[in-house]
């Protein structure tokens, strides 16, 4: 663990390398009632479903013409190759993927839908994934942001879930393990608890899986996960999957409560050698997904933290991965909000907020935060 601030470089210091792939937009999950695929005859005006490729070309966009821009370098993304999924994926679901995309298409579980061109899509994500990791494993740079789709983090080793197909953050994940890297941790803000990487690391003490989400629980045979505190891991993995499931309607300082006093003396406990930031923006204040009140400053404010964090640990290494955020452009403000946060900018950089303010209940939130401290002080090893 490091005794001093580590020093960089200006460039290194404010450099955000983003990997991107246009063939990502190729997917398609179709239309209907939200994400149901479903024309009931009776509405004239059906829903795209939510995830859907303008919300990524809004952060692309964001990222190119925002007050960011100067500080992006764009790197082009790649597809997976088949054996790279196989660390984390069994081959009896990739069999199963395969054979749905020479089939012309199926739905895989609820609202998951793979159509022609999502095959293709899903292994750009990974693949794209898969380069941003490499770049810092081979020191090119310190911050790489994976802007993927279709999402991954439900993903789990044998079945798709909640949008997701192959798990872009756990195969890469994989992929550091066998480059030498000994521990790794994982910081999901998605508006959803990460089940598909936790499931995939459960039983290691290698991978650090913490996930703050909105308590949903379990919503069906495709995710039968809860997300709930005293699914801790197994094995060699118990104390190494931690979740903070915070009550419908918490905003920025529940999240950035549950952040400082939960997640980061988890990062500093474990001393991870790098940090994976799993980003969705549905936890945002007007996602069509979400139930919770995160506005651009608390995004602002979880990216400030995890950076540092990310400088005491791991001499500033985080791989950035995009998951949710259906608000076609909030996501978009508050991805670009996020990563100010990380690159510690301030000022006229800063994007202004058009939604400004939103009315938080948070004497709930808090509280739940203060009672899953207590919990994790008394089941969790390495948090005693």
């Amino acid at each position: 663990m490091a005794s001093e601030s580590p020093s960089h470089s200006p460039d290194d210091f404010n450099r955000l390398h983003v990997f991107w792939h246009e063939g990502m937009l190729k997917h398609d999950a179709g239309g209907g009632v939200f994400d149901t695929g479903m024309d009931p005859g009776f509405l004239d005006v059906l829903e795209r479903h939510p995830e859907n490729a303008d919300r990524i070309r809004n952060m692309v966009s964001i990222l190119k013409r925002g007050p960011i821009a100067p500080f992006v370098s764009w790197h082009q993304g790649r597809s997976a190759l088949i054996s790279e999924l196989l660390p984390f994926h069994k081959q009896e679901y990739i069999d199963e993927l395969i054979e749905a995309d020479k089939s012309g298409g199926k739905m895989l579980c609820a609202g998951t839908f793979l159509n022609p061109g999502s095959w293709e899509a899903a292994l750009l994500a990974t693949g794209t994934t898969l380069s941003a990791m490499k770049y810092i494993l081979d020191g090119h740079g310190k911050l790489s942001y994976a802007l993927v789709r279709p999402p991954g983090h439900h993903a789990q080793p044998s079945r798709a879930d909640g949008y997701c197909f192959l798990n872009n953050a756990g195969v890469a994940i994989h992929s550091a393990l066998d480059s030498g890297i000994r521990r790794v941790a994982v910081i999901d803000i998605d508006v959803h608890y990460g089940n598909g990487t936790a499931e995939g690391f459960y039983h290691s003490d290698k991978v650090l899986t913490t996930s703050i989400h909105m308590n949903h629980g379990s919503w069906g045979p495709s995710h039968p996960q809860k997300g709930s505190v005293d699914e801790l891991g197994e094995g060699e993995g118990f104390g190494y999957n931690l979740n903070v499931p915070l009550p419908n309607g918490t905003g920025d300082k529940g999240y950035v409560r549950a952040m400082n006093e939960l997640i980061l003396p988890t990062i500093r406990s474990f001393d991870p050698e790098i940090i994976v930031l799993v980003v969705g923006q549905d936890s945002s204040a007007f996602d069509p997904n979400g139930r919770q009140c995160v506005t651009m400053e608390g995004y602002r404010e979880m990216g400030r933290a995890v950076r540092e964090a990310a400088e005491w640990h791991c001499e500033g290494r985080i791989l950035m991965v995009q998951e949710g955020g259906y608000h076609p452009t909030y996501s978009a403000y508050c991805l670009h909000a996020l990563l100010e946060g990380v690159l510690r900018l301030s000022g006229m950089l800063l994007l202004s907020d058009p939604v400004a303010y939103y009315p938080e209940d948070e004497s709930v939130a808090l509280s739940v935060v203060d009672y899953i401290k207590i919990y994790q002080k008394e089941f969790v090893p390495f948090r005693r």
